[in-house]
């Protein structure tokens, strides 16, 4: 699909890096900034045309973010330099936010966006790097319609299992806020009944070979399968990351008066992961591997050394 709009894309992290490589690869001409820049330099040999500051995106019909925190995205949008900060006028059209944020601050960046002239889709994601580049990506969508209809096309390049648009506001944050509270408590649970597994002698990779193969299987307990299998902890996604975004999902619960106690409980499991850290010679190096790397806690406390057991797990990737 060849662009029939001006395009735009900050963030060129774990997740920004391959989304926007994909929109590219869909036959996009889009221009790119990062906060380093010899990060996004190999987009370039794509056609992905590299520029030095976020306000150079102003003039673009539609400018994708995706970063780490709300602070950041405040900051790419009305900082100096940001693709926003010049006002009426000086902004894109649209401004699509893939990043995770909170709901409070994705609703102060529209209302300062709508103020300009600027529509704003809140469209958070389904997955990390390795399932970008396996194109099984998704995404959930709120905002303007009329926005979403012309983004729609865009989105799907990097989202090929499709977006889902679910209405006006910040709908898509509680979305995905509510779906990673969801992996923070499956990751949670899949270790211990792993752990609860091997203790009575049953090989991690033949366990989780059966909880795959039956009805409780899904595509990302086959994913982690071969991290829990291997002690693999190549980062998706920190424990750090995970322990913010259950901290939303207990906050939204708090808000709208909704009782989260497996949330809570899941929470403060992570929280162990933590303290158990400082058993680690870098303890922030380990704190920086992937939060599936729990599995090392709950097999700590339940009195368990786990080792690799060198066997080769399907991701479900492959596919």
């Amino acid at each position: 699909m060849a662009a029939k709009h001006a395009l735009g894309w900050i963030g060129m992290g774990r997740m920004g890096y391959p989304m926007a490589e994909r929109v590219l690869k869909a036959g996009n001409a889009v221009a790119i900034w990062n906060r380093t820049r010899a990060k996004a330099e190999p987009l370039s040999k794509l056609g992905g045309r590299v520029v030095d500051s976020p306000a150079e995106l102003a003039g673009s019909d539609i400018v994708f973010v995706m970063v780490s925190t709300g602070k950041d995205l405040e900051q790419v949008c009305f900082g100096p330099g940001g693709v926003a900060a010049g006002g009426k006028g000086k902004a894109p059209k649209v401004i699509v936010d893939c990043s995770s944020i909170s709901i409070e601050e994705s609703a102060a960046t529209r209302a300062r966006l709508t103020d300009i002239g600027t529509a704003f889709l809140a469209c958070p994601v389904s997955g990390n790097g390795k399932v970008v580049k396996a194109g099984k990506l998704s995404a959930v969508a709120s905002g303007p319609k009329s926005a979403y209809d012309v983004a729609k096309p865009y989105i799907e390049a990097f989202a090929p299992r499709g977006v889902s648009y679910v209405g006006e506001g910040e709908r898509s944050r509680i979305c995905k806020i509510a779906h990673n509270v969801m992996l923070g408590v499956v990751i949670q649970n899949l270790a211990e009944i792993t752990v609860l597994a091997e203790k009575a002698g049953v090989p991690r990779h033949a366990f989780l070979e059966f909880m795959n193969n039956g009805v409780m299987g899904s595509t990302f307990t086959r994913y982690k399968s071969n991290a829990f299998v291997n002690l693999d902890w190549t980062t998706t996604f920190t424990p750090e990351l995970l322990r913010k975004d259950l901290d939303l999902g207990l906050e939204a619960g708090t808000n709208l008066g909704v009782a989260m106690p497996v949330t809570a409980a899941a929470r403060e499991q992570l929280q162990q992961h933590f303290g158990a850290a400082s058993l680690q010679p870098d303890p922030e190096a380990y704190l920086q591997k992937d939060f599936a790397a729990t599995i090392e806690t709950i097999a700590l406390l339940s009195g368990l050394k786990l080792k690799p057991e060198n066997v080769p797990m399907p991701t479900g990737l492959e596919d």
